[in-house]
């Protein structure tokens, strides 16, 4: 069996749980070629990918589900075997992480093998809590506005080792490693 994990990650949450994903496939003794999907770089990371059997895929979380490179490399991926994984700034709540995962499992072509998915929260940038901020100081004490402030705060603790290690036991199982 032959394994490829492709990802793609704006503000480095999605990288860090990739690179933590291969480690621990290498230590169950399976190997993982690693690949960056970027911007305007589907037809490239697509060529990375098809010789693997297995292909673990990666994404940050835009607007509650992929970015529209990895929708478009999803569909490519016919025939593969796929386990999906993301990172999330918003929640950390498992119902909202498997909504994300039935939305993303969606684009995958239909000739393809859903084997799971897990997901982890991860850090935000600045700016989105200085826009949470921003709106508190039109509606002060609006309690949904300081929970998402809250939420920020908790973020940016995410991904940890216990996020990686969760996501890696979750693909070995996935994979029979």
């Amino acid at each position: 069996m032959t394994y490829a994990i492709v990802y793609n990650s704006r503000g480095g949450n999605t990288k860090l749980v990739a690179e933590g994903l291969q480690k621990a496939l290498a230590e169950a003794g399976a190997e993982a070629t690693l690949t960056e999907l970027t911007t305007g770089a589907v037809a490239e990371a697509s060529k990375a990918v098809a010789q693997a059997d297995t292909v673990l895929a990666g994404f940050w979380t835009d607007k509650g589900s992929c970015t529209p490179e990895m929708a478009e490399l999803l569909d490519r991926l016919h025939g593969k075997r796929l386990f999906l994984f993301g990172t999330a700034g918003f929640g950390g709540e498992p119902a909202y992480f498997e909504r994300i995962l039935t939305g993303v499992e969606e684009k995958l072509p239909q000739d393809a093998t859903y084997l799971g998915g897990a997901m982890c929260q991860g850090k935000m940038g600045p700016a989105v809590r200085a826009r949470y901020e921003a709106k508190l100081v039109d509606k002060p004490g609006d309690a949904r506005i300081e929970a998402m402030i809250a939420n920020f705060d908790a973020a940016l603790e995410h991904p940890n080792a216990a996020d990686i290690d969760a996501i890696a036991a979750a693909a070995k199982d996935a994979l029979g490693l």
